[in-house]
């Protein structure tokens, strides 16, 4: 092993505005510093996984998924459990500022596309089996 993985990174208009919705859909604690205002991170209380968000100089221009003319560039997944479970994370994504892309049609397992206020695509995730590291 080489390193590990400290947070992922996203870019954003708002890094501020992009943390609080993350913050809402997963509970996770809101990190900010003065000294460095374009750069705010999500810290799970628990596993203190992170994610960084970080505000771009210049113009931002979002990714438009599926288009590949403005590719995606990377994706989060996140775990709700069954189609129920999603059809109400659905709901509250959107009342927090998400826009709905797809919905991949699955009963049992599937996934619904979204993009965040910035417009990077994320999914929610149902009836996934979990991996379980050996």
């Amino acid at each position: 092993m080489i390193a590990t993985l400290q947070c992922t990174v996203i870019d954003c208009p708002d890094a501020l505005a992009l943390a609080r919705f993350y913050s809402a859909v997963l509970g996770w604690r809101v990190v900010t510093d003065e000294s460095e205002p374009d750069w705010v991170e999500l810290i799970d209380p628990v596993t203190r996984q992170r994610i960084a968000f970080q505000e771009v100089a210049g113009e931002y221009r979002p990714p438009r998924w599926p288009e590949v003319e403005h590719p995606q560039q990377m994706h989060l997944d996140f775990e709700v459990g069954t189609r129920e479970d999603v059809e109400r994370g659905r709901r509250d994504v959107i009342a927090l500022g998400a826009t709905f892309l797809h919905d991949s049609g699955g009963e049992k397992r599937g996934f619904l596309v979204f993009s965040d206020p910035a417009g990077h695509p994320f999914c929610l995730c149902y009836g996934q089996e979990p991996v379980v590291p050996e």
